[in-house]
């Protein structure tokens, strides 16, 4: 049961004051007291502990806790399973901390070790809002003010899914009963949000593989045919190469700060069958490689180590592309640049296009569920049989009928 009580006292220079004592006990039987200068306030705030202690939703230190604090905790949880290796790289580990630190409790810390130039400034967070105050509202106006600030859709997506995942911690540690941010959509305008993979034609990749040379030839043709992710190629030793059976064993990756693990699901373990020509171009490349035992990479760096994507774009591939285009010029022709995942859409359009079935495609491609590969691939696949089918059962409804009008095909009773 809570009550309230007025209290009265005086300071020490003898001013008399005045305030409104709320006094309420837990589901616990733990007992609490809260001051409010006006009685209204006392009396919204028994309505509202009332409610939550009636319905199993209070938590004492939701009065207390701020969404910064849930998310300060909530990246302490992801560090340390990043440090036992528990699905959190560090990669992933950068990109949530960016979300959370730059948008949702953005703090002048970590402004502070952003890069001048690329620093986020963002006055709409919510981190001082309170736990027990945090409702679907809040997360809401959130949201709004994101897209008010130029956010776009799939950021903000990720921004509250962020969010989202640091309060459902924080119903795990039991300071707040529920997830506000279950259930909040983001919606754009039609057209935005993620576009249709839309892979390089073969002319263009022929042009740019044209212009390809070495170490740089062997990758993008690898990628190309196999469909490996960047970081999942740099990855890639001599081991995983089977020439005798065909095959490309993917099991691992390497992120932005050459830290390798795993793949990023366990449906990205896969076996990808190789072509005659592409086993031909490894066994080449590997007679020429001045490491080619097992476990050496197949295509380190000039120290042995693993390639650096961000170096591999600036010093290789974009200059390749800038060739190629000049090239196409000169003589001509048109050429469309790409960037370097397009590798791996052109293998998996080419796999849709010689009739694997979708299936087919999720396992080679690593994706972790077929609704994956249809979200993304869908409209590649062939039409073709989904046209018979409609002629079918337009054929056994109208028939052939004559010029002038549709005949039913079916001899249907007449229904008195």
């Amino acid at each position: 049961m809570a009550t309230i009580t007025k209290r009265k006292w005086k300071t020490s220079k003898g001013v008399e004051r005045e305030a409104w004592v709320l006094a309420y006990t837990d589901a616990g039987g733990k007992r609490h007291k809260e001051q409010y200068e006006k009685k209204r306030d006392a009396e919204g705030r028994r309505t509202e502990v009332t409610h939550q202690v009636v319905s199993g939703t209070y938590r004492a230190d939701a009065a207390s806790t701020t969404v910064e604090d849930a998310v300060t905790d909530y990246l302490k949880s992801l560090t340390a399973r990043r440090d036992r290796g528990e699905h959190v790289g560090e990669h992933y580990y950068r990109t949530v901390e960016g979300q959370l630190r730059n948008y949702v409790a953005p703090t002048d810390e970590h402004r502070a070790k952003q890069p001048e130039k690329s620093r986020i400034i963002f006055e709409g967070g919510i981190g001082s809002v309170k736990l027990s105050l945090c409702t679907a509202k809040t997360v809401t106006e959130f949201k709004d003010k994101l897209r008010d600030a130029g956010v776009g859709v799939v950021t903000t997506r990720r921004i509250i899914g962020s969010l989202s995942r640091s309060l459902r911690h924080a119903v795990s540690r039991d300071l707040m009963a529920a997830n506000p941010a279950v259930g909040i959509r983001v919606t754009g305008k039609r057209g935005e949000g993620p576009k249709k993979v839309v892979p390089p034609s073969k002319v263009n990749l022929a042009a740019a593989l044209a212009e390809a040379k070495g170490s740089l030839a062997v990758r993008m043709r690898l990628s190309a045919s196999a469909g490996v992710r960047a970081s999942e190629l740099y990855a890639l030793r001599w081991r995983h190469v089977a020439f005798n059976a065909g095959e490309l064993t993917v099991d691992g990756r390497v992120d932005a700060y050459k830290n390798e693990d795993t793949t990023k699901s366990l449906a990205g373990i896969r076996q990808v069958p190789l072509s005659s020509a592409m086993l031909a171009d490894l066994r080449a490349w590997r007679e020429a490689a001045t490491k080619k035992e097992a476990d050496d990479l197949i295509f380190p760096n000039a120290r042995g180590g693993f390639l650096n994507h961000k170096n591999v774009l600036k010093r290789e591939f974009r200059p390749l592309l800038i060739a190629a285009a000049k090239k196409a010029e000169t003589e001509g022709r048109k050429f469309k640049a790409f960037n370097w995942h397009a590798l791996r859409h052109f293998a998996i359009s080419t796999w849709i296009e010689a009739g694997m079935q979708p299936k087919t495609v999720q396992t080679f491609a690593g994706h972790s569920s077929l609704a994956v590969t249809m979200s993304r691939y869908g409209h590649m696949f062939p039409s073709d049989s989904h046209r018979n089918v409609m002629d079918s059962i337009s054929s056994s409804i109208f028939g052939a009928g004559p010029p002038g009008g549709a005949q039913m095909a079916h001899n249907a009773e007449e229904s008195l």
